[in-house]
């Protein structure tokens, strides 16, 4: 087989000049023949229904001649060609297929161009596509990609999880996240790995998937077959960027571009790629000051949609006034909305049952003047399904799919056994951010939380618009198949004109992108495992966490640890903070920690695990610790201890520069040392 080769000091491809496929893909870095199997090799792969009956329509680009090439840029770059697509069931399509391929130093950067002059829709596009990825080594091999405040891993060798009904799928499968939050993905053991991520700014549906072919050797356990065939076929695994595109008929697309590039270390070598390239565009929202200060938030919930009816509006004072007492800074209103949380949205009128209008206003201009910030509860993505407003107006502007059906969220349940056991839950919907007269209501329901005077709301739920993807009305005013993602920005653009300068923007757990909007973003992270990656991500981001246990210090030192605002939350944000006394206390510690520190522990970047080891005694790695670097260079460590006993600990920098001393989070004295004492559930902070 005669190749194209792209080759440079990093990396090394192999194209086919026959079929335009990518035959090999040696990383000379890392030594790891990634692609090493050319009769494997793939370029890319297009779903072209060609009626309700021929939906699954493939056209395989390694069945294709190639058309035509550029290859005038020698080793760099090439353009590859191909016209008139043979299907599976219908051949000559005259459709073109251009993808430019290129090096940029260690960065393989992958460009197509869909030009559809068919009939049919070009629905899913599959580039770049690998045939053949190999592990290297013989460590776990897995794909890791960006969650709700964290990241997840899925096994890829030796075992295969999959992750569909083995009833939808011939091989073991995995289609992951074809969200916006889910930018990158690794594909990786502990030590190394390939990143694939988005190489613009892009809403575009995009997924991971990975499959194993031909299949698992035992499949009680997903074993990989350890051998390079089996029953006669070649063991292979499958990794693609898969493009959710909708090239309609006469219409010619560029799709997001694609950068691979192999990494050495653990995962946060391959999120470092691509906080270099986000970097270089991005710019985040700044805060308004009082969110640059150390300080920690209270959620309270005073209603849901079973009616607990916890507190009049003019009992918010006394619930501000003991937060001033407990040094905390802000107040999340939860459920204050007309039937509680998650009732009538996306309807923001005050619920009269806790008071009047005038109540709820007066009662948050007296908590901000105790120097309490009111933060109100808010929701846009969803209209509720039960209201007659959704029934007569609202399910026009909801997001349809393909066969103009609205999709349905489950909802959430609240208190009673009958919610529970989802027997009268409220199902949400879905609303078209792309739709304008949708967008108008919720500048009108927005008006109405800045009008009660609130220094700003939490938008609960931005991150995502489950289960919808695209929204297939046109009726809206957008093309077919929009993404439902690509509003999501504009929206708190818009309502950024509607809201006093100061007035602050917070959200769920916002993805990536949408830090250049919002000044907080708040999720869940109860988990001794949990991995830091959206302050390791995005070190000038402010972050937020839940702590709601009642001798909560293992949560409060992983806030300290992970740079993380304390959101407390007694008995599931449905108290107040004279209700957990040992945790209140011990959060007050580590925030006046935090204040005569702040230099590394609040202003300084956090580097996770980054710059530093700590070990036990015997020499095993301790992985509970993180690295915060001071503008000027020096350098902190958090250490913590989440077990029941003591722990006896060595710590080092990277670096070389010296570790002289170290205190506990819950006691002033410093201590210069050779080891490192930690009594349970405690942290300590090493200078």
């Amino acid at each position: 087989m005669e190749y194209f080769i792209l080759e440079n000091e990093f990396i090394k491809l192999e194209i086919s000049k026959t079929n335009g496929a990518l035959c090999g893909l040696f990383s000379k870095k890392l030594n790891w023949a990634v692609l090493d199997r050319a009769e494997l090799g793939l370029s890319f792969r297009l779903l072209v229904p060609i009626s309700e009956e021929k939906r699954n329509n493939n056209v395989f680009g390694e069945e294709q001649k190639l058309s035509e090439y550029d290859f005038s840029q020698g080793k760099s770059s090439i353009k590859l060609i191909w016209h008139n697509l043979n299907s599976e069931n219908i051949s000559l399509l005259d459709i073109k297929v251009e993808q430019n391929i290129s090096l940029e130093d260690e960065k393989i950067i992958f460009q197509m161009q869909i030009t559809n002059n068919t009939n049919y829709i070009v629905e899913t596009v599959y580039t770049p596509y690998l045939g053949d990825m190999r592990h290297p080594d013989n460590d776990d091999f897995g794909l890791m990609t960006p969650v709700y405040a964290s990241m997840a891993r899925y096994s890829l060798w030796p075992k295969y999880q999959n992750i569909h009904g083995y009833f939808g799928v011939d091989y073991p499968t995995q289609y992951i996240s074809a969200s916006t939050y889910s930018p990158f993905a690794l594909l990786c053991t502990e030590n190394k790995g390939l990143y694939c991520g988005v190489y613009k700014e892009s809403y575009e549906c995009t997924a991971w998937h990975t499959e194993l072919r031909p299949g698992y050797e035992n499949s009680i356990d997903q074993s990989v077959p350890k051998e390079k065939t089996i029953a006669g076929k070649p063991v292979h695994m499958l990794f693609a960027t898969v493009h959710e595109a909708y090239v309609l008929p006469n219409e010619s697309r560029a799709l997001t571009p694609i950068m691979l590039k192999a990494y050495e270390g653990d995962w946060h070598f391959g999120v470092d790629i691509y906080k270099e390239w986000r970097n270089s565009w991005m710019k985040i929202k700044k805060p308004a000051p009082w969110i640059n200060e150390p300080h920690s938030w209270l959620q309270i919930h005073v209603n849901s949609p079973e009616d607990e009816l916890r507190w009049k509006f003019t009992e918010l004072p006394n619930i501000a006034a003991e937060c001033k007492k407990y040094n905390v800074a802000a107040i999340q209103l939860v459920g204050w909305n007309d039937g509680g949380q998650d009732q009538g949205n996306p309807s923001h009128n005050f619920d009269p049952r806790l008071g009047t209008h005038e109540e709820l206003k007066e009662a948050i201009a007296q908590c901000q003047a105790m120097g309490v910030k009111i933060m109100l509860f808010t929701k846009f993505i969803w209209a509720d399904r039960g209201t007659e407003w959704f029934r007569k107006e609202l399910k026009n502007y909801a997001v349809k799919d393909p066969y103009g059906d609205y999709y349905m969220h489950n909802g959430y349940q609240y208190q009673t056994a009958t919610q529970l056991l989802d027997i009268n839950t409220k199902r949400l919907i879905p609303m078209c951010f792309n739709c304008e007269p949708y967008i108008k209501i919720c500048e009108e329901e927005f008006a109405k939380v800045v009008e009660l005077g609130a220094k700003g709301m939490l938008f609960d739920e931005c991150l995502h618009h489950w289960p919808s993807k695209l929204c297939f009305d046109t009726t809206h005013g957008h093309r077919y198949a929009m993404p439902v993602y690509s509003y999501d920005n504009k929206l708190i653009e818009r309502f950024r004109k509607l809201a006093p300068k100061d007035f602050a923007m917070c959200g769920e757990a916002c993805y990536d992108f949408e830090m250049q909007q919002y000044e907080v973003a708040y999720f869940r992270t109860e988990s001794k495992n949990h991995l830091p990656l959206y302050p390791y991500m995005l070190p000038n981001g402010k972050y937020m966490t839940a702590v709601t246990g009642f001798d909560d210090r293992d949560m409060l030192n992983q806030c300290l640890m992970y740079h993380y605002i304390v959101s407390y939350e007694p008995y599931n944000f449905k108290g107040r903070l004279s209700d957990f006394p040992a945790t209140i206390k011990y959060g007050m510690r580590l925030q006046k920690v935090r204040t005569e520190l702040r230099k590394w522990l609040w202003d300084g970047e956090f580097r996770d695990t980054v710059e530093g080891e700590v070990t036990y005694m015997d020499g095993s790695k301790h992985r509970q610790f993180s690295v915060f670097k001071a503008s000027d260079g020096s350098q902190a460590m958090v250490i913590v201890n989440y077990e029941t006993t003591p722990i006896e600990i060595k710590a080092s920098l990277n670096n070389g520069n010296k570790l002289t001393k170290y205190r506990l989070a819950d006691n002033e004295r410093w201590h210069e040392f050779e080891t490192i004492s930690i009594p349970a559930h405690s942290a300590a902070i090493v200078l």
